[in-house]
């Protein structure tokens, strides 16, 4: 017998082959994953450490209908993430995010979500399928829900939970403002449309040397930013603890036109703009003025994490 983290370890009735119980396998001893194994039992949601018996069998989430055990004469595939090349899954990718936006290593995080460290990796790193036991404990360690990581509301607006009893709203200083600007991700700036029409439209930038700068086409809508004082806006809502945060810039609008400067934000850009489509151009907002406020728990217990 192989297993895998995240696999499933079902141990079936001797008489009839039905299902007695069932566990996620969230430790290996042996790098060939042969047994023994620390598993998750999903009916008590303890961890033990198990010398499967011939009642057991192997099941891998991501191979196979169910049903198609895999033991000695069916070996599991080689699912091991290849070095350089991670393919994560969708719910692994927002454990990732929320992990490093809480500034948690994956031992903290393992930690405080009660699993192995190798465990939570290969969440991160690989199509998974967790159990709702490991979810919740993954939504508490991270201050989220398990809607959230399940991506279930994508489609919702931010900011739906409920308000604190007895929220503290506070002014930010410049320089908290310009710690949650960060390098880059997604913000939001005012214009005046060239028809005179006000507009907000979101777009991803980058810090570089202070400035904020995004990429957009001639002619659209950002572009009418340049050569006006221009406002733009980051934020973020947790609805999971009802609090959040809001920055205002405020600053003259620029087109990047050196070509030496152009290739330097080219060249250290993070992401390229999620709306896709050809945008060579690049503009550049200078704060003059920076503003921000942030809610938290009256008492004072701030969330550290943004």
């Amino acid at each position: 017998m192989r297993a895998h983290l995240g696999d499933q370890l079902v141990i079936e009735s001797p008489a009839t082959g039905a299902a007695r119980r069932d566990g996620e396998i969230v430790g290996l001893h042996h790098e060939d994953g042969t047994p023994p194994y620390d598993v998750r039992w999903s009916d008590t949601d303890e961890v033990t450490l198990v010398f499967p018996g011939p009642d057991a069998h192997v099941r891998h989430p991501d191979h196979g209908p169910p049903g198609t055990d895999t033991n000695e004469t069916e070996p599991v595939p080689d699912t091991a993430p290849q070095a350089g090349a991670p393919n994560p899954g969708d719910v692994g990718r927002r454990v990732a995010v929320e992990r490093r936006r809480h500034g948690l290593s994956r031992g903290e995080a393992a930690r405080r979500a009660r699993m192995s460290p190798d465990y939570l990796a290969y969440l991160e790193e690989r199509p998974a399928d967790p159990t709702v036991a490991t979810l919740i404990r993954l939504a508490d360690a991270l201050g989220t829900t398990v809607t959230a990581l399940r991506g279930a509301g994508i489609d919702t607006p931010p900011g739906q939970g409920h308000a604190l009893l007895h929220p503290h709203l506070r002014d930010l200083t410049p320089e908290e403002c310009r710690a949650l600007l960060s390098t880059h991700g997604v913000g939001r700036i005012a214009v005046t449309t060239p028809d005179g029409r006000p507009a907000i439209i979101p777009v991803n930038y980058e810090i570089v040397d202070d400035d904020i700068v995004f990429r957009t086409a001639p002619g659209s809508a950002a572009a009418a930013a340049v050569g006006t004082d221009a406002a733009f806006e980051v934020d973020h809502m947790d609805d999971a603890s009802s609090q959040g945060w809001s920055v205002l810039a405020v600053g003259p609008a620029s087109a990047v036109t050196d070509t030496p400067a152009v290739r330097r934000l080219v060249q250290h850009a993070h992401t390229a703009p999620w709306a896709g489509g050809k945008r060579e151009m690049w503009v550049a907002i200078r704060p003059v003025r920076l503003t921000g406020r942030r809610i938290t728990p009256a008492d004072g217990q701030a969330s550290t994490g943004h």
